[in-house]
């Protein structure tokens, strides 16, 4: 596989969409950000259906990318399983379990992103 270590953020993004997609992730969302923040240039955020499955996104994610010569520069909940937050730099990836998502919202918080068509991407069942 070719490497990711310079890759344009976008493409970052789009082949963590794959990883989670391909672990069967709940409604997978990209939103553009960087318009709004400079923490990152993409939001990646998904469900799971349990912290055992959360946890296990967040290992596909992180060792699918470290495949491509890429490795998060931080990862926060992973302990707790209940929001799982991998930091890429140009990317965050957001994994939560629906109490969470449908609590925080974070679709609606970042409503001025531009959503990205991810639908080329997600594999049809």
């Amino acid at each position: 596989l070719p490497s990711l270590e310079n890759a344009e953020p976008i493409e970052l993004a789009k082949e963590l969409v794959r990883a989670l997609d391909l672990k069967k992730a709940r409604e997978i969302k990209l939103l553009r950000v960087a318009d709004q923040t400079i923490i990152a240039d993409y939001f990646v955020i998904c469900g799971g259906t349990s912290n055992t499955n959360i946890k296990a996104l967040a290992g596909e994610a992180e060792y699918k990318l470290s495949l491509r010569g890429v490795a998060p520069l931080r990862i926060d909940g992973y302990s707790e399983g209940q929001w799982i937050v991998l930091d890429f730099g140009s990317v965050m990836v957001h994994i939560m379990s629906r109490e969470n998502r449908d609590f925080f919202k974070l679709e609606k918080l970042w409503s001025d992103a531009e959503a990205v068509d991810i639908s080329d991407i997600l594999l049809k069942d």
